[in-house]
């Protein structure tokens, strides 16, 4: 399905179907060693769990961590990388697949398209608009998928007290705030979001063009 053509379909009766999360993290490793020890053991248990991974492709940083654990656990794990990053976040050699795109836009929208949910571990700039693009989508409708927050060592939790603050000022309705799943171990992660069940998206498909605004 691709994201740009039509809105999802809600199913509130059948729990996700895990085959493959979509995992934005950072190219680096960051300042303390839980991040990496806890990249690991995501991709450990997801993989056991028999979900597989789709990431950015590069073999630096968290990228890395998660795709080589994901890899030596026995785990499928596809790349996706715009051609003017093969060489800055090094492309990963040793996928199972790794898909070259021609820019940043593809690479998402591709990444969504073979993904049946998304997580971010700790990272920088680049994770932080993965993830919330993604949790938009979810809100406008153009898909029905989980999305989470893999909360290691309270790294998240500086943001989570600016979405509550934004729910609080009515920017983030209630309703939507409590759809982003945050979990501090795999395991409560992953049967999160095999159970979570999406909202009505934001915009009905036939509504009133007068009517004002709702706060995402």
């Amino acid at each position: 399905m691709s994201l740009s053509l039509r809105h999802a379909t809600l199913d509130k009766m059948q729990p996700h179907h895990l085959n493959r999360l979509a995992v934005f993290t950072g190219s680096a490793h960051g300042a303390s060693t839980e991040y990496t020890t806890a990249a690991e053991e995501f991709a450990r248990t997801a993989v056991k769990a028999g979900t597989n991974i789709v990431y950015g492709g590069g073999k630096v940083g968290l990228m890395g961590v998660v795709a080589d654990s994901a890899l030596a656990a026995g785990g499928d794990v596809i790349g996706v990388i715009p051609e003017s990053l093969v060489h800055g976040e090094i492309g990963h050699p040793g996928l199972s697949t790794l898909e070259v795109v021609p820019d940043m836009h593809i690479r998402k929208t591709r990444m969504a398209d073979l993904a049946d949910g998304f997580v971010a571990l700790p990272g920088g700039a680049g994770t932080l608009e993965e993830i919330f693009e993604v949790w938009t989508w979810q809100q406008l409708g153009l898909h029905a998928k989980p999305v989470a927050l893999y909360d290691v060592d309270g790294f998240w939790q500086p943001l989570l007290e600016m979405l509550d603050h934004m729910t609080e000022q009515g920017f983030i309705s209630s309703r939507f705030r409590e759809t982003l799943i945050v979990e501090t171990t795999p395991t409560a992660l992953l049967n999160a979001m095999s159970a979570w069940q999406p909202q009505a998206p934001k915009w009905p498909a036939t509504m009133d063009t007068t009517a004002e605004p709702r706060g995402l």
